[in-house]
Order: C-alpha cells, then structure tokens, then sequence
C-alpha cells in the first residue's frame, strides 16, 4: 500500500523525506547533501510566477534526471496531440466501452485519442483519452513534457510509482500527475480502463467557491499526496518521453524513481470522488453543471475555464415543479462525458460505464425522449435519490475535435441520435 500525506490546500509546501535529515534544513541546495545524494528542482511555472500560483519541488535524489541515454523517436500508436488537421464535427457522438487489448499492453501503449484543441507548443487546451492496460509497465518509466494528466479509474486499480512517492489509485477516485514527473504503472487487478484528460495549460486546481462560502464541492482536506519513497535499482529500463506530441525512448541504467526526500508544491494527487460535497436546489429549477465543479484549469479571460472537470455524483433531487434531470441545451462549452459506475440520470440506456459521448459547441443535446416523458410526469411532492452512481464531463471553452480514430471506431453508436427522433411535439395552441 502507498502511504499519504493529505493536503491541507492547494499550492501548500509539503516535506517529506525517507531517510532522517535527508532534507537539508535551512537552504535548498547545500554545497554537499547528507548521504551522498544530488538536489534537483523540477519548476511547472515560470520562477517569477506570482507565489499564489508558482509550482516547484526539490527532490534530493540518488542521480540527478540526467543520467540517461539519447532519446529516439518511438510509434505513436492511438496517441495525438495535435488537432488543426481535423475538422470540427457537430454530431452528437456516443460510444461503448472500449475493450480490453488482446495482446500485452501496457498503460502507456493503451492510451487511445479521442478528442481534443489547441497543443501542447501553445501551452493551451486538452487531449482526452481513454486508456485500456493488461500489462505492467515492467522496464518502462514514462514523463510527460506536454501537460499534467488527470486520470480518471474506470475498471481496475491502477499502482502509480512516482518519483516523489507512491499512489493506489481505485475506480471513482481520481489523479492528477504534474507536467514531467517521472512515473510507472502496475495493474493489481491484471487489467485496468479508464479516461484520461491531458491538461496542455494551467495547472488544475479547485474553484473559488463565491457565495457558497467556504465549505462544499471538493474540500482541500480529502486530496492526498504522496510520501518520499525511493528505489535503488539497477537495469535494462526505458525512458519514455512524451514531448511535442510524439513518444520518444532513451535507455536508463537504473530506476529514476529514486528520490529520497522532497519538499515543494509541485506534486502527484489524488481524490476519492464520494466525499464530493454536493450542492443543490432545495426550492425550484436544475442548477448549472457548474455546480459540481472538482477541478478547473482556467483560460486568461476570467471566469472562463479551459477544461472544468464535473461530476455527476449520488444526491438528492428536491425540487419541487421541477424538470429534475438536465434540461434540453446548448452550450458554448463542448463537453466530453463519460460513465465510470452505475446509471446517469439523464439517458434511459445506451450510456454504460466505460463508454463516452461528445456534445460539442452549440450541438443540441439532453435527456432522451424516455426519459423526458418520465420526468415529465412523475410527482415532485417527494425528493428522490440518485444512488450509486458517478458520471463526469471533462468540458472545455473551446470547441473539441473527434479524432479519426473516434469517429471511425467500432464502439462509436451510429444510432445515437435515434434517442430523440422520438420526442413528441405537445404544442397546443388552444390549451396552456
């Protein structure tokens, strides 16, 4: 099991070392550090970034990052990052769960494109994936130049080893690994899928909570970050490098994975979904998605964000005269949207865990023709509860563009419009 330090805020210092006095007391960078070993800084900001929003971690290591081989390019395989090529698509689109590969592959060689915008030269935008793994990552350590990743557990457990600690990571939690920290994958399960969000811009971090006050959505007391745990280990291992959209490969003689002590505010994560606060209303109306807010990585228009991540957790619905599920709309959001356990309240079947849809900017879209008639019809006198269930959207600013993988794969529903070929025209002149 990893062991967890919690957060008690977002951009807080943290220190921890696995070795008494491996942090040096009093500067960052001695003249010689105790045990023999080399600091190292890793920055995700600008050094003059306001100190609010300045990201960077000393580690004290056995070898400095740089003791590797000449990076080569590797394939690609599903994997994309630039978008410019593709057309923007305002179909609706919905697809099944992905299978699990029939071959040895690991989290890295499972990640397939499904959507995205911008890149990550213009250090603005997002990539969603989704992820389908059978096997460890064995010899292979990867980092991501590109962006930060947040990882969201359908089936399977994920064990993330990080160079700066180890996280257990189960379906209906979540992760998030910083741009270029270093860290391996293993399956405890034997098989994991999932979504991934691959953030090219700011940083994630939870939203200002405004009239709400200071409690409610996600609490800065439930994430966790990892402990310093160090490996020292000799052998044939691979560097993957993930830089400018491509994959690139570099031998290493020893697990980088071998940080002994850190202390920063640039750090691994991760959060159990079910201590989501929710808020909701307790009077008349639907709120907006916004609502369920957990994390937000946000533009430089303020109010407007890049990529918000939503969820859709258990609640309550008490509303009274009240559509409860969410109405017909066109956003100028595009919303990328997944299921990672039981039913979503806004779609009669069709929608499973695993699977995924697409509504992009101003695409008409809401709940199918059942279930509108259903909502429609039964009594407000009493709340309901949405039980054992969590859906999440990865929604963003700009438009998403379907990859050609997405729309030409054979777990995308052709017949997905068909769900509101049926809805009924009511109107009536005549009759208020």
């Amino acid at each position: 099991m990893s062991e967890l330090q919690y957060m008690s805020g977002f951009g807080n210092e943290f220190a921890t070392e696995a070795l008494p006095g491996a942090l040096p007391q009093g500067q960052n960078s001695p003249q010689k550090c105790a045990y023999g070993l080399y600091a190292e800084q890793i920055s995700g900001t600008a050094f003059t970034a306001p100190r609010a929003h300045n990201r960077r971690t000393w580690m004290y290591r056995i070898r400095p990052a740089v003791v590797h081989g000449r990076f080569a390019r590797i394939d690609n395989g599903k994997m994309l990052s630039h978008f410019d090529a593709i057309e923007a698509n305002p179909n609706q689109m919905r697809w099944s769960p992905q299978p699990m590969p029939a071959e040895a592959t690991d989290f890295i060689a499972g990640w397939t494109t499904m959507a995205g915008n911008g890149s990550p030269e213009s250090q603005t935008g997002l990539a969603v994936h989704l992820y389908a793994a059978n096997a460890d990552m064995g010899q292979r350590f990867f980092y991501n130049a590109d962006g930060e990743l947040l990882i969201v557990p359908q089936a399977g457990r994920l064990h993330i080893a990080t160079e700066l600690g180890r996280l257990d990571v189960a379906p209906q939690e979540i992760c998030v690994i910083p741009r270029g920290v270093r860290f391996q994958v293993s399956l405890p399960d034997g098989q994991a899928r999932g979504y991934i969000c691959e953030n090219f811009g700011a940083h994630l971090r939870l939203p200002d909570l405004g009239v709400i006050g200071s409690n409610g959505l996600a609490n800065p007391r439930d994430f966790q970050t990892p402990v310093a745990a160090w490996e020292d280990r000799a052998g044939d291992f691979t560097l993957v490098a993930k830089m400018g959209g491509n994959l690139w490969a570099a031998s290493i003689g020893h697990s980088p994975l071998d940080v002994v002590a850190w202390h920063g505010n640039m750090a691994p994560y991760k959060y159990d979904l079910r201590h989501f606060n929710t808020i909701g209303s307790i009077s008349y109306d639907h709120p907006d998605p916004s609502i369920f807010l957990v994390l937000q990585s946000p533009s430089n228009t303020p109010g407007v964000d890049v990529i918000d991540f939503v969820i859709f957790p258990p609640r309550w619905l008490a509303a009274e005269n009240t559509f409860r599920p969410p109405w017909f709309h066109r956003n100028i959001a595009a919303e990328f949207m997944g299921l990672i356990h039981g039913e979503y309240d806004a779609k009669a079947d069709g929608f499973v865990p695993g699977g995924a849809s697409l509504h992009n900017t101003m695409s008409g879209h809401g709940p199918d023709a059942a279930t509108f008639e259903k909502a429609s019809n039964i009594s407000t006198a009493t709340p309901h509860k949405v039980a054992d269930t969590m859906a999440f959207m990865f929604e963003s600013c700009n438009m998403m563009k379907a990859t050609p993988h997405a729309t030409q794969s054979a777990q995308l529903q052709a017949d997905y419009a068909q769900c509101w070929q049926s809805i009924q025209k009511h109107f009536n002149p005549d009759q208020a």
